[in-house]
């Protein structure tokens, strides 16, 4: 909502009533009221004191004459949130003919909120006082804030239904800036939804500043609830005229006229929790049985639902009519299937084509090479003893060697001091001898440690064996693994110890072991995860072992 100011606020002068330009004043003074401001002239391109240039208008509050708007701080060549204090109509009528007394209270407001920071609120950077020099002569005043990137809510709910946890995701971070404010005698405007933006990395959080000043926290603790509803049923939920303003359809009323039907009767899959939050936040006031009056208790309970979420994470979830996105545990979770490519299925036909004849040329030059060793025909036998090896290839290991000195793991689980293990289901793929299978990692929108400091495999052994080398078989080039030993399957990750870390290659990267002790349990341990942007994973295919030779 507010942060502290990069440059001292534009209110060198004092809040007193700001004088209408001589060349803006129409004649009109006959009933002894001020004179009447001439047209309007704030709008797309204009100017606050020679520095913010007004580009878009987004939104706008009628009862306080407010407007929400997209503007460029032409100093810092940064777009940033203002909110315009425009003069009404029905202030000339008013025992506040100038509005300045209005504005005032607004403005005083919003300096009190300037030391409050949260990621749930965009900064304040700057407040535009009446009297300030460059003012245009239609604007009382204005509060400049950081811009939030991203979309409107209209914009993100016309995209289709949202997953009601992720709507519960979206509002969290706002809810706990409201509990935060109110702790401090603040509040937001959480009730009007032009206020607020969703983030690319889906959260909502306030964007224009400057609120009415009748906002209680009640208000926000509704706004609250609204926001949810609304990200829910892609409907508003409070007023018909504020539904209009931020463009989108009026919510349907529960026939006891107890407050709008539960999201859960107009789609799947809404847990009964955020029904149960969004009739306590904007049910009937007259009806103290489940109400929702403060925002801490929406904080919580958003907390308390993802909570239960995460730990449920492993199970199915239930049908909510929305298709699975990328990052969501529960869709193909063995490898990624690509698209199919015409070009390498004609490939592999003439390649299988070749194998087989190749294959009728080996068949045919048996069967002429024993007919002539049990045939009648009296010609020469070659047969070559103790064939010299070519040089330098009697030192190489032969695939009998490598058999007999590979060894098999006992058994393999996935690590995570986290307690969100990745994808347990597939972890026995790395050491079943296949490389056409495979397990991998979440798919995360940061890199670790942004999220978790790492994930991991942990082999065990039969009983402790001098390992000589490991090979990881990935197609995650860029991934960084570190091998430790472990005294224990369960052991904690402070009680392993590292041996060696190696950068994941195409293909298989071998992993020397030769200065390692005898171990039974070892922890592939991977800190940096393949891909990049906002897909971030590794994914193994095998894992193979080889001891030291006898």
């Amino acid at each position: 909502m507010s942060g502290q100011t990069e440059q001292p606020p534009a209110i060198a002068r004092s809040m007193t009533a700001a004088r209408v330009p001589e060349q803006n004043r129409v004649d009109d003074d006959r009933n002894g009221r001020p004179p009447r401001p001439g047209p309007i002239r704030t709008g797309p391109g204009s100017m606050l004191v020679g520095r913010y240039r007004l580009h878009a208008r987004v939104g706008a509050e009628p009862r306080t004459g407010a407007e929400f708007w997209q503007a460029e701080d032409i100093v810092l060549q940064r777009d940033v949130a203002v909110t315009v204090l425009r003069r009404l109509a029905g202030d000339l009528d008013s025992d506040d003919p100038d509005g300045t007394a209005r504005a005032g209270e607004m403005i005083v407001r919003t300096l009190r909120a300037g030391c409050f920071e949260h990621p749930g609120c965009a900064r304040l950077l700057d407040v535009l006082a009446p009297g300030a020099a460059g003012m245009p002569a239609d604007v009382l005043g204005a509060a400049v804030a950081e811009w939030v990137p991203g979309h409107s809510l209209t914009e993100f709910v016309s995209g289709g239904l949202i997953r009601p946890l992720k709507a519960a995701r979206i509002v969290e971070p706002l809810a706990a800036a409201a509990e935060a404010a109110h702790h401090r005698g603040l509040t937001l405007g959480c009730d009007d939804a032009q206020r607020i933006r969703i983030t690319p990395d889906g959260r909502a959080q306030l964007c224009f500043l400057l609120t009415r000043p009748d906002l209680s926290p009640a208000d926000d603790v509704r706004g609250l609830g609204a926001l949810l509803y609304a990200l829910l049923t892609s409907t508003w939920p409070l007023s018909a005229a504020d539904a209009a303003r931020v463009g989108l359809a009026t919510a349907e009323r529960a026939a006891d006229g107890s407050g709008p039907i539960a999201p859960s009767a107009l789609r799947p899959g809404v847990p009964i929790e955020l029904d149960a939050l969004t009739s306590g936040t904007l049910g009937s006031s007259e009806d103290p049985v489940g109400r929702v009056r403060t925002a801490a208790a929406v904080h919580q309970t958003l907390a308390e639902v993802l909570a239960e979420a995460d730990r449920n994470a492993l199970f199915p979830p239930v049908h909510d009519g929305v298709p699975p996105e990328p990052e969501d545990v529960w869709q193909d979770g063995g490898r990624r299937r690509p698209t199919p490519d015409p070009g390498r299925r004609r490939k592999l036909a003439i390649g299988l084509a070749v194998l087989g004849a190749g294959m009728l040329i080996v068949l045919g030059y048996l069967g002429v090479q024993l007919g002539s060793m049990f045939g009648d025909s009296p010609g020469p036998r070659i047969v070559i003893s103790n064939p010299v090896p070519p040089s330098g290839a009697a030192d190489e290991p032969t695939p009998a060697d490598d058999t007999r000195r590979s060894v098999a793991a006992a058994g393999v689980e996935v690590f995570d001091p986290t307690g969100s293990p990745d994808n347990i289901g597939h972890i026995s793929r790395v050491i079943d001898g296949n490389n056409s299978t495979s397990w991998r990692t979440y798919s995360y929108k940061q890199q670790f440690p942004a999220l978790k400091p790492g994930v991991g495999i942990m082999v065990s052994f039969a009983s402790a064996v001098q390992l000589s080398s490991l090979s990881i078989d990935s197609p995650s080039p860029g991934s960084v693994v570190q091998i430790r030993s472990a005294t224990a399957g369960d052991a904690k990750f402070n009680e392993t110890v590292p041996i060696t870390q190696v950068t994941l290659r195409p293909g298989v990267t071998p992993v020397s072991l030769a200065d390692s002790q005898p171990v039974q349990h070892l922890l592939v341990w991977i800190t940096k995860l393949g891909g990049g942007g906002e897909e971030n994973t590794t994914e193994i295919n095998e894992l193979r072992f080889q001891r030291v030779g006898d």
